[in-house]
């Protein structure tokens, strides 16, 4: 009983980052209908240059303000080459090769300039010594504090959305882009920020992911993206509720099969949910299943 115990923890904190990341997606794909398929290389951007910024003396804070003010600013990059362009052509799909092939080109350059093997990250938080006591199980804080601040950062993102004029702009932009111009919104300053937003979440993603693992390289993030993906599509698209619900069912549902089976289908799992909920349930959980008007 002790093992499932650690196991259920252990996978709701990991599952936490999952619905970050899939949250993440959601912001995009409420203002355009796309994802951010380099959401991986994203990560991965934002903890290596905390890392790289750490080992030249900076303060943990100030590494971190930097990291996530350079995947901001790579937010507006990939919504302005990759994601912008293909959307000028009804019904194209070509904003999934162009992000992925945004996030590819973002890890070569990374490994070119700082080589592909893996550095160490910085204990942001806490140190792997730290425990708490739960359930008469020690659990590391870090995993707590991923739990915290995901769970954290959901919510203001939900409370933003619906209860701010901010918010009121993004949603009236989903609904409907064409009429958002026609009222005067600043539709491109609208999206460009959904992808800001959602590059700062893969980043925070990125940093308290990599705080468990000690360490980071150019392929750190792609699994992790992957995992936000089925989590979105398992809670339903565009639901931020859905996303936090899928993302802890996939973290737990992955962590006790990896504890009782085998670690090497902890990924398989997830996939095998998401094959499961679009046969049965396409929608997800918490979405909508869309209805088109001829």
């Amino acid at each position: 009983m002790d093992f499932f115990l650690s196991l259920v923890i252990a996978g709701a904190c990991v599952g936490s980052v999952y619905a970050l990341v899939a949250v993440g997606l959601n912001l995009t794909f409420w203002t355009t209908k796309t994802l951010n398929f380099g959401q991986g290389a994203v990560m991965m951007l934002c903890a290596i240059s905390t890392a790289l910024l750490t080992a030249q003396g900076l303060s943990n804070g100030v590494a971190i303000i930097a990291g996530v003010a350079i995947v901001a600013l790579v937010g507006v990059i990939v919504e302005r080459i990759a994601v912008r362009p293909a959307l000028k052509t009804a019904g194209s799909m070509g904003w999934v090769i162009a992000t992925l092939g945004f996030g590819i080109l973002l890890q070569g350059i990374t490994s070119k300039f700082f080589g592909s093997q893996a550095i160490p990250f910085p204990e942001v938080l806490f140190t792997v010594q730290d425990v708490i006591d739960i359930g008469g199980q020690n659990i590391s804080l870090q995993y707590v504090s991923i739990f915290v601040v995901s769970i954290l950062i959901i919510v203001v993102l939900e409370g933003l959305t619906r209860y701010t004029v901010l918010g009121t702009a993004i949603r009236g932009t989903a609904q409907d882009m064409e009429l958002a111009i026609v009222q005067g919104l600043p539709v491109n300053l609208i999206v460009s920020g959904s992808f800001v937003l959602s590059s700062i979440m893969a980043g925070i993603a990125g940093i308290l992911t990599a705080q468990i693992s000690g360490t980071v390289d150019p392929a750190f993030g792609f699994e992790l993206v992957l995992m936000g993906f089925v989590a979105a599509v398992l809670g339903g698209m565009g639901s931020s509720a859905g996303a936090l619900i899928g993302g802890i069912i996939v973290g737990i549902i992955g962590k006790l099969v990896g504890g009782y089976i085998s670690t090497a289908a902890e990924h398989g799992i997830a996939f095998a949910l998401l094959i499961m909920m679009l046969a049965l349930r396409p929608e997800g959980f918490f979405g909508r299943a869309e209805v088109t008007k001829a």
